[in-house]
């Protein structure tokens, strides 16, 4: 049988640096964020997906959010230097969500030029999260909606639960009650929430999406 291991190779030379594998390429993340839109609800808790989403774009320095063909119910922030990310502002209530963000992630799949790279792209959703307090970030990669409308819609439409989702911590009122809850989280950030969500949240954000895009 032939052998595998080169017979040139000296037997006993422990200083030969070692063969190291080529690094893979980054995965390719289409970012999506999740809210109410207008400005009605703008830096609402409830649209803490949509304000992390702003802050990730002007820390990467993307370009404004914009309409684009084909990325219909929203807008859209790429750079032509770093293809690693691409960032998707849903447009819809945040009960359906799920059309617009479907839409997106099909239109982004089909602009990758391999089968690898479609292979091993990730849709990332950026939602709010009652159950972590403010400035704290939850990666969840499949499972229960846990009754977040935006989710359960993308999910129906997906008709999958296998997507990343970052849930960003806004806290909770003392109170559970259905009207109280409702109210806070469609209420706005102080501004000392807002000085959390940029020191803090922003932060975790942008190091889970590191982390994320350089997955095997």
């Amino acid at each position: 049988m032939h052998s595998l291991v080169s017979s040139s190779l000296p037997e006993h030379n422990h200083h030969e640096p070692q063969a190291t594998a080529p690094k893979m390429a980054s995965r390719k993340l289409l970012v999506c964020s999740i809210g109410n839109p207008g400005s009605a609800y703008r830096n609402t808790r409830h649209s803490a997906g949509h304000s992390i989403l702003e802050l990730l774009r002007e820390s990467l320095q993307f370009p404004t959010f914009s309409a684009e063909r084909g990325y219909n119910g929203g807008l859209l922030s790429r750079s032509s230097y770093d293809d690693t990310y691409t960032l998707f502002q849903s447009g819809s209530l945040m009960n359906v969500s799920g059309k617009p963000v479907k839409t997106a992630w099909q239109a982004f799949q089909r602009e990758l030029p391999s089968q690898e790279e479609r292979e091993r792209a990730l849709l990332v959703v950026l939602h709010d999260e009652l159950e972590k307090p403010l400035g704290q970030v939850k990666l969840k990669k499949t499972g229960s909606p846990a009754g977040h409308n935006g989710l359960i819609s993308i999910i129906a439409q997906l008709h999958t639960k296998d997507f990343l989702r970052l849930g960003i911590g806004i806290g909770r009122p003392v109170s559970h009650e259905s009207d109280v809850v409702a109210k806070y989280v469609l209420g706005k950030f102080t501004p000392r929430e807002r000085d959390v969500l940029e020191s803090q949240s922003l932060e975790k954000i942008l190091q889970q999406l590191k982390q994320i895009s350089e997955m095997p």
